[in-house]
Protein backbone atom coordinates (compact mmCIF):
# COMPACT_ATOMS: atom_id res chain seq x y z
CA UNK A 1 0.00 0.00 0.00
CA UNK A 2 1.45 3.28 -0.97
CA UNK A 3 0.64 6.80 -0.05
CA UNK A 4 1.99 10.39 -1.70
CA UNK A 5 3.63 12.41 1.21
CA UNK A 6 4.79 15.92 0.44
CA UNK A 7 6.72 15.91 4.08
CA UNK A 8 7.33 14.78 7.50
CA UNK A 9 8.10 16.72 10.33
CA UNK A 10 10.47 14.68 13.23
CA UNK A 11 9.20 16.25 16.33
CA UNK A 12 5.87 18.46 15.99
CA UNK A 13 4.81 20.07 18.99
CA UNK A 14 1.67 22.41 18.08
CA UNK A 15 -0.15 19.39 15.66
CA UNK A 16 -1.70 17.81 19.21
CA UNK A 17 -0.50 16.74 22.62
CA UNK A 18 2.87 15.82 23.16
CA UNK A 19 5.84 15.42 21.00
CA UNK A 20 4.09 14.23 17.86
CA UNK A 21 6.02 12.80 14.66
CA UNK A 22 3.90 14.77 11.81
CA UNK A 23 3.27 13.77 8.14
CA UNK A 24 2.24 16.11 5.52
CA UNK A 25 0.01 14.32 3.09
CA UNK A 26 0.24 15.00 -0.72
CA UNK A 27 -3.29 16.58 -2.26
CA UNK A 28 -6.16 18.66 -1.22
CA UNK A 29 -9.66 19.47 -2.35
CA UNK A 30 -10.04 22.60 -0.94
CA UNK A 31 -8.45 26.04 -2.41
CA UNK A 32 -8.17 27.78 1.19
CA UNK A 33 -7.21 31.38 0.10
CA UNK A 34 -4.68 31.67 2.83
CA UNK A 35 -3.32 28.32 2.51
CA UNK A 36 0.40 27.75 4.24
CA UNK A 37 1.24 24.87 2.15
CA UNK A 38 0.06 25.62 -1.12
CA UNK A 39 2.64 23.14 -2.89
CA UNK A 40 0.93 20.36 -1.39
CA UNK A 41 -2.41 20.97 -3.52
CA UNK A 42 -1.37 18.95 -6.57
CA UNK A 43 -2.41 15.15 -5.96
CA UNK A 44 0.04 13.87 -8.50
CA UNK A 45 2.82 16.03 -6.45
CA UNK A 46 5.26 14.74 -3.62
CA UNK A 47 6.76 11.04 -3.49
CA UNK A 48 4.95 7.85 -3.20
CA UNK A 49 5.78 6.01 0.29
CA UNK A 50 5.31 2.24 1.21
CA UNK A 51 3.30 1.76 5.09
CA UNK A 52 6.37 -0.09 5.99
CA UNK A 53 8.68 2.87 5.02
CA UNK A 54 6.55 5.77 6.86
CA UNK A 55 6.58 2.96 9.69
CA UNK A 56 10.71 2.99 9.47
CA UNK A 57 10.68 6.46 10.01
CA UNK A 58 8.17 6.77 12.74
CA UNK A 59 9.75 3.98 14.92
CA UNK A 60 13.32 5.88 15.23
CA UNK A 61 11.68 8.28 17.13
CA UNK A 62 9.09 6.48 19.22
CA UNK A 63 11.17 7.07 22.54
CA UNK A 64 10.55 10.40 21.94
CA UNK A 65 6.56 10.65 20.92
CA UNK A 66 5.57 7.91 23.31
CA UNK A 67 4.00 7.62 25.62
CA UNK A 68 2.56 11.08 25.80
CA UNK A 69 2.94 12.02 21.98
CA UNK A 70 2.19 10.53 19.17
CA UNK A 71 1.93 10.74 14.94
CA UNK A 72 -0.43 13.15 13.30
CA UNK A 73 -0.97 12.93 9.73
CA UNK A 74 -1.57 16.36 8.49
CA UNK A 75 -1.75 17.74 4.67
CA UNK A 76 -3.07 18.79 1.89
CA UNK A 77 -6.16 16.70 3.17
CA UNK A 78 -5.01 13.17 4.77
CA UNK A 79 -8.40 11.73 4.24
CA UNK A 80 -8.49 11.77 0.43
CA UNK A 81 -6.10 8.88 1.17
CA UNK A 82 -7.76 7.15 3.80
CA UNK A 83 -6.58 3.55 2.62
CA UNK A 84 -3.02 4.57 3.01
CA UNK A 85 -3.97 5.57 6.41
CA UNK A 86 -5.94 2.83 7.53
CA UNK A 87 -3.16 0.72 6.78
CA UNK A 88 -0.55 2.91 8.25
CA UNK A 89 -2.77 3.13 11.36
CA UNK A 90 -3.34 -0.26 11.96
CA UNK A 91 0.65 -0.55 11.84
CA UNK A 92 0.98 2.32 14.86
CA UNK A 93 -1.78 0.81 16.83
CA UNK A 94 0.22 -2.70 17.31
CA UNK A 95 2.92 -0.18 18.19
CA UNK A 96 0.62 1.77 21.23
CA UNK A 97 1.17 4.85 19.18
CA UNK A 98 -1.45 7.82 19.75
CA UNK A 99 -2.54 8.71 16.08
CA UNK A 100 -4.01 12.22 15.02
CA UNK A 101 -5.63 13.47 12.12
CA UNK A 102 -5.35 17.54 11.03
CA UNK A 103 -8.45 17.28 8.59
CA UNK A 104 -11.39 20.31 7.22
CA UNK A 105 -14.11 16.85 7.78
CA UNK A 106 -14.88 18.09 3.57
CA UNK A 107 -15.46 14.44 2.38
CA UNK A 108 -18.14 12.27 1.84
CA UNK A 109 -18.45 9.72 5.33
CA UNK A 110 -17.94 6.81 3.32
CA UNK A 111 -17.59 3.21 4.57
CA UNK A 112 -13.86 3.96 4.18
CA UNK A 113 -13.63 6.94 6.00
CA UNK A 114 -15.33 5.50 8.83
CA UNK A 115 -13.38 2.94 9.81
CA UNK A 116 -10.41 5.26 9.26
CA UNK A 117 -12.07 7.21 12.12
CA UNK A 118 -12.62 4.50 14.16
CA UNK A 119 -8.60 4.35 14.40
CA UNK A 120 -8.21 7.46 15.01
CA UNK A 121 -7.63 8.70 18.51
CA UNK A 122 -7.95 12.48 18.01
CA UNK A 123 -9.13 14.91 15.17
CA UNK A 124 -7.73 18.35 15.07
CA UNK A 125 -11.07 19.82 13.09
CA UNK A 126 -10.78 22.95 10.91
CA UNK A 127 -13.70 24.35 10.49
CA UNK A 128 -13.22 27.11 7.95
CA UNK A 129 -16.17 29.16 8.54
CA UNK A 130 -19.61 28.90 9.97
CA UNK A 131 -21.09 30.84 7.72
CA UNK A 132 -21.33 28.93 4.37
CA UNK A 133 -21.50 31.91 1.99
CA UNK A 134 -18.18 33.19 3.44
CA UNK A 135 -16.63 29.59 3.97
CA UNK A 136 -17.70 28.81 -0.42
CA UNK A 137 -15.97 32.35 -0.88
CA UNK A 138 -12.59 31.65 1.57
CA UNK A 139 -12.14 27.29 0.22
CA UNK A 140 -14.06 27.03 -2.61
CA UNK A 141 -16.47 24.41 -1.35
CA UNK A 142 -19.50 24.70 0.76
CA UNK A 143 -19.43 23.78 4.97
CA UNK A 144 -21.65 21.51 4.53
CA UNK A 145 -19.64 18.24 4.95
CA UNK A 146 -17.48 19.80 7.33
CA UNK A 147 -20.25 20.13 9.77
CA UNK A 148 -22.04 16.79 9.28
CA UNK A 149 -18.68 14.92 9.96
CA UNK A 150 -18.22 17.11 13.12
CA UNK A 151 -21.77 15.73 14.04
CA UNK A 152 -20.33 12.48 13.04
CA UNK A 153 -17.37 12.35 15.50
CA UNK A 154 -19.67 13.92 18.41
CA UNK A 155 -21.84 10.65 17.91
CA UNK A 156 -19.20 8.15 17.83
CA UNK A 157 -17.65 9.50 20.91
CA UNK A 158 -14.33 10.65 19.36
CA UNK A 159 -12.25 13.27 20.42
CA UNK A 160 -11.74 16.54 18.63
CA UNK A 161 -9.98 19.96 19.39
CA UNK A 162 -11.95 22.61 16.80
CA UNK A 163 -9.70 25.03 14.98
CA UNK A 164 -10.43 28.13 13.22
CA UNK A 165 -7.63 30.37 11.30
CA UNK A 166 -8.71 33.95 12.22
CA UNK A 167 -8.66 36.63 9.27
CA UNK A 168 -9.36 39.26 9.78
CA UNK A 169 -12.33 40.92 7.89
CA UNK A 170 -13.46 37.77 6.81
CA UNK A 171 -13.63 34.87 9.89
CA UNK A 172 -13.92 37.28 12.83
CA UNK A 173 -17.02 38.84 12.38
CA UNK A 174 -19.18 38.84 15.43
CA UNK A 175 -22.56 37.07 14.46
CA UNK A 176 -20.53 34.31 12.77
CA UNK A 177 -18.13 33.58 15.65
CA UNK A 178 -21.63 33.62 17.67
CA UNK A 179 -23.10 30.85 15.40
CA UNK A 180 -19.62 28.91 15.91
CA UNK A 181 -19.93 29.31 19.62
CA UNK A 182 -23.07 27.46 19.87
CA UNK A 183 -22.59 24.37 16.80
CA UNK A 184 -19.37 23.97 19.15
CA UNK A 185 -21.88 23.34 22.19
CA UNK A 186 -23.39 21.08 20.55
CA UNK A 187 -20.85 18.34 19.85
CA UNK A 188 -19.56 16.13 22.66
CA UNK A 189 -16.09 15.46 22.86
CA UNK A 190 -14.76 18.57 21.86
CA UNK A 191 -11.18 19.01 24.87
CA UNK A 192 -10.33 22.49 23.05
CA UNK A 193 -10.98 24.93 20.53
CA UNK A 194 -8.22 26.33 19.09
CA UNK A 195 -8.24 30.46 17.47
CA UNK A 196 -5.05 30.73 15.18
CA UNK A 197 -4.18 33.90 14.08
CA UNK A 198 -3.51 33.64 9.80
CA UNK A 199 -0.40 34.85 9.12
CA UNK A 200 0.91 35.14 5.23
CA UNK A 201 4.20 33.23 5.78
CA UNK A 202 3.33 30.72 3.45
CA UNK A 203 2.95 33.34 0.63
CA UNK A 204 5.99 32.47 -0.39
CA UNK A 205 5.51 29.24 -1.50
CA UNK A 206 2.48 30.88 -3.85
CA UNK A 207 4.86 33.40 -5.42
CA UNK A 208 7.61 30.01 -6.38
CA UNK A 209 4.65 28.91 -7.85
CA UNK A 210 4.04 31.89 -9.93
CA UNK A 211 0.53 31.81 -8.62
CA UNK A 212 -1.01 35.65 -7.15
CA UNK A 213 -1.81 35.05 -3.18
CA UNK A 214 -5.30 35.57 -3.30
CA UNK A 215 -5.31 37.74 0.60
CA UNK A 216 -2.61 40.40 -0.35
CA UNK A 217 -3.43 43.23 0.97
CA UNK A 218 -5.42 41.66 4.36
CA UNK A 219 -3.47 41.81 7.37
CA UNK A 220 -2.29 39.19 9.80
CA UNK A 221 -3.92 38.62 12.95
CA UNK A 222 -2.88 39.58 16.26
CA UNK A 223 -3.48 38.65 20.07
CA UNK A 224 -6.05 41.52 20.15
CA UNK A 225 -7.51 39.60 17.76
CA UNK A 226 -7.59 36.66 19.31
CA UNK A 227 -8.76 38.29 22.61
CA UNK A 228 -11.92 39.85 21.05
CA UNK A 229 -12.68 36.46 19.60
CA UNK A 230 -12.89 34.52 22.57
CA UNK A 231 -14.96 36.54 24.45
CA UNK A 232 -17.40 36.68 21.88
CA UNK A 233 -17.34 32.95 22.15
CA UNK A 234 -16.74 33.00 25.57
CA UNK A 235 -14.04 30.96 25.72
CA UNK A 236 -11.40 30.75 28.43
Amino acid sequence: MKGRIHSFESLGAVDGPGIRYVIFMQGCNLKCKYCQNRDTWDVNGGKEYEVSQVMDRILRYKNYIVPNGGVTISGGEPLLQARFLIELFKCLKKEGINTCIDTSGNVPLTDEIKKLIDLTDLFLLDIKCINDNVCKDLVGVSNKRELEFAKFLSDNSKKMWIRQVLVPGITDVKADLQELSKFIRTLNGVEKVELLKYHDLGKFKWKNLNLNYPLEGYRTANEDDVKRAKEIMDLK
